[in-house]
C-alpha cells in the first residue's frame, strides 16, 4: 500500500511540476524504463519518442481512414448527381420511372431496381410501374419510415425486380412525400445477388435522399 501511495505521490508531483526534468536533465539519461517494442531497457527520452511515434502512427491511420470515407462520400456525390441530372433530362412523365430505375442500375452500378406507384391515374392504369400491388405490400410500405438496407426476406416487392430469385440483399425505399409520415404512395426498390452488397450495417444518409427526390419527382404520377 505505501509504494503504491508513494508512486501516486511521485507522480502528482511531476504532474504539478512540469519543468522538474528541465531542473534535474541529468535523470533523463539515468532513468530506465522497459520498452514494450522491444523488450529492452531504454532512457526515458527513448520512451518518450516511442510514445510519440506510437501516437503519430496512430493519427496517421486515423487521417488515413477519413480520407477514404471523404473520397467514397465524394464518388457517391457524384454518382448522385449523375442520377439527378438523369431525371431531369426526362421530359415525358410516364417515362420518368424507367429513366429513373435504369438511371440507378447506371450511376450506382445497382444490379436490378424497380419500382411501384400506387393509386396512379387512369391515364397510366397500364403502365408497367402502376401493376397490381398487395393489401401487405403497401402496409409495408407504410410502415417502413426508414429505408431497409439488407438481407432478402422474401420480400413481395423485391419479386417485382428481374431475375427476383437471384436477389440476395436489397434496399427497400418507401414514396411519400419528403419529410412527412404521411401513407406511401409507392416503393422504390434495388437488389443485387451479392449478399453483402446491401447490409444493415451501411449508412443510409444517401439513400434517404434517393427517396425524397424520387418521391418529389414521381409525385405528379399519382392521383
Amino acid at each position: 500500500m505505501t509504494a503504491q501511495l508513494d508512486s501516486l505521490a511521485v507522480a502528482q508531483y511531476l504532474a504539478d511540476h512540469p519543468h522538474f526534468f528541465e531542473e534535474h536533465a541529468n535523470l533523463l539519461g539515468d532513468v530506465k524504463l522497459s520498452s514494450p517494442l522491444t523488450g529492452r531497457a531504454v532512457s526515458l527520452q527513448e520512451r518518450q519518442m516511442e510514445v510519440m511515434r506510437e501516437k503519430y502512427k496512430t493519427l496517421e491511420l486515423r487521417l488515413a481512414e477519413l480520407t477514404r470515407h471523404a473520397h467514397e462520400n465524394a464518388a457517391i456525390a457524384n454518382r448522385f448527381h449523375s442520377w439527378n441530372q438523369a431525371l431531369l433530362r426526362e421530359r415525358d412523365p410516364a417515362a420518368l420511372p424507367r429513366a429513373m430505375t435504369e438511371g440507378l442500375k447506371d450511376s450506382f452500378h445497382v444490379p436490378a431496381a424497380t419500382l411501384r406507384l400506387f393509386d396512379v391515374p387512369s391515364q397510366y392504369a397500364d403502365e408497367w410501374f402502376a401493376a397490381g400491388v398487395s393489401e401487405d405490400a403497401r402496409l409495408f410500405a407504410n410502415s417502413l419510415l426508414a429505408p431497409y438496407c439488407g438481407s432478402n426476406n422474401d420480400f413481395e416487392a423485391v419479386r417485382w425486380l428481374d431475375d427476383a430469385d437471384s436477389i440476395k440483399s436489397t434496399v427497400i425505399l418507401a414514396l411519400r412525400k419528403p419529410g412527412t409520415r404521411d401513407p406511401a404512395f409507392g416503393l422504390l426498390i434495388m437488389g443485387s445477388p451479392d449478399p453483402e452488397r446491401f447490409t444493415a450495417l451501411m449508412a443510409t444518409d444517401f439513400l434517404v435522399h434517393i427517396a425524397e427526390t424520387a418521391s418529389v419527382a414521381l409525385a405528379p404520377l399519382v392521383a
